[in-house]
């Protein structure tokens, strides 16, 4: 093949989010995350012969929910069907799915497109499916275990449409999709413990071209950052392939974050290869009208309204409601303290700063925050009624974030209020004034800077608890 300089991207994804029902889709086992290995499974969710299997309804009623909520149609007459495949981790050789009759159809998400403007990234269809269990590799014994608690745990897979042409688009694509199903309850989307993952469909072509590329598959992918990498490296070296004259493998490739790099794993099967056929032990499954109707009726304020309505109506930046929007957990920081009073600007300062920082820097996403959220409140309080500066605040959250610790006690257990003696604030700026003669003639001989350091060593003669602006006005004051 000539080369080219100039090469598309094409992706679709099979994202498949685990439901946040109790018991699991086909028996009563707990779905709980956790656990000793092999606890929480029965004869059913272990295949052993002679069971049958057991349809839970509200598995229904969350995939009937996501799909509105992504406005899908729903398939008011669906079933379920076998998928054979041997699966080390599922032991009955078949995993229960939907092929022909998938739960929902046709829906979308809107995204910021790579170039800017909005633009629709198409759902083909969402269907229900049982979990598989999970391999354990120990490296010691060179042998491989196998934990079934995770074995028929609910899934929905979201299958879209191969319209992504970046991993930005991707991306946020994935935080739209996880902030929905947050929000209407069905998945607590946990990427750490695999509550969301992510099969990437990827193939290139020339720019130009409408013909699709040879698509390769990296599957179980549940970070963010490793997609993105995933993304770019397996581009690359597709791109390198074809430009070097080679052929892309239609295979299913392993991405190791560590090297860098996707390895073949084996050959990409088609769904003839998996046999389907209906599955024989459960009924097909009628949806009425006035359960959907019910359904839609029951969904809450979705993030794109609440999005809309914080900055009609609280005033917001489109930038902070964007971002307060990503994940449930910060809208009930920030609507918790609304409804106590609490201005909404300076709670989304709060939140934007502060809190992003902390979950930065511990590594932490929004839904691992464990402090009481009125705790927020009580402390922008105290920094409205001046009781402390709002240095001390930003200290004071930071164990508020860490410990759990209620600000108002931590505040007084540490000495930490404003001090309001402007006597006591005058003696120690005195103090300093008297020990540094240096920048005191500096200031005098127009040196502004100089008065900044000696705001500055006010502040830390004070330990922080004298106001900013007091200071700077005492200050001014004594130097004349």
């Amino acid at each position: 093949m000539a080369k080219t300089t100039s090469w598309e991207i094409v992706m679709g994804l099979e994202v498949h989010v685990e439901l946040a029902t109790k018991t699991k889709i086909f028996c009563s086992c707990t779905t709980e995350f956790g656990g000793a290995p092999n606890t929480h499974c029965c004869p059913v969710c272990t295949g052993m012969p002679g069971v049958l299997p057991s349809l839970n309804k509200a598995v229904v009623e969350y995939a009937t929910k996501a799909g509105l909520a992504l406005n899908c149609e729903i398939t008011r007459y669906n079933k379920f069907d076998r998928k054979n495949y041997f699966y080390p981790d599922l032991p009955k050789a078949y995993q229960i799915s939907q092929l022909y009759l998938p739960i929902c159809r046709n829906g979308g998400v809107e995204i910021e497109a790579e170039g800017g403007g909005k633009k629709i990234i198409g759902i083909h269809e969402i269907h229900m499916e049982e979990d598989a269990g999970k391999l354990v590799h120990d490296p010691w014994t060179d042998s491989t275990m196998v934990d079934y608690n995770r074995c028929g745990v609910p899934l929905i897979e979201i299958v879209s449409e191969p319209d992504f042409r970046s991993a930005n688009e991707v991306i946020r694509y994935l935080e739209k999709l996880k902030a929905i199903l947050q929000f209407i309850g069905v998945s607590d989307c946990k990427m750490q413990e695999g509550s969301l993952r992510a099969d990437i469909n990827l193939s290139v072509r020339p720019v130009g071209s409408d013909k699709f590329g040879t698509r390769t598959e990296m599957k179980n992918m549940n970070s963010f950052k490793a997609i993105a990498r995933a993304i770019n490296g397996e581009s690359k070296r597709q791109i390198e392939v074809l430009e070097e004259g080679g052929e892309v493998k239609q295979e299913t490739r392993r991405w190791d974050d560590n090297k860098d790099a996707s390895f073949a794993m084996r050959s990409k099967e088609d769904a003839q290869d998996y046999k389907y056929f209906p599955e024989p032990d459960l009924i097909p499954i009628e949806i009425s009208e006035e359960t959907i109707e019910q359904t839609r009726n029951s969904l809450p304020e979705l993030p794109e309204a609440k999005r809309q309505r914080y900055v009609s109506e609280l005033g917001l930046s489109e930038y902070d409601a964007a971002q307060l929007t990503t994940s449930k957990y910060l809208v009930a920081l920030f609507e918790q303290n609304l409804e106590a009073g609490y201005p909404a600007k300076e709670l989304a300062n709060w939140i934007m700063g502060e809190v992003m920082r902390m979950l930065s820097d511990s590594g932490k996403e929004p839904e691992d925050m464990t402090f009481d959220y009125s705790y927020l409140g009580s402390l922008i309080g105290m920094v409205q009624k001046n009781e402390i500066t709002r240095n001390t605040a930003k200290k004071v959250f930071k164990a508020v974030f860490e410990e759990g610790c209620d600000p108002v006690r931590y505040v007084e257990e540490h000495n930490l209020k404003t001090v309001t003696d402007t006597g006591a604030v005058k003696a120690a700026i005195e103090e300093v004034v008297a020990a540094n003669q240096k920048s005191v003639d500096e200031y005098r001989s127009g040196k502004e800077k100089a008065l900044q350091y000696l705001i500055g060593q006010s502040m830390r003669a004070l330990r922080g608890k004298a106001d900013p602006q007091t200071v700077t006005a005492i200050l001014k004051e004594i130097l004349g």
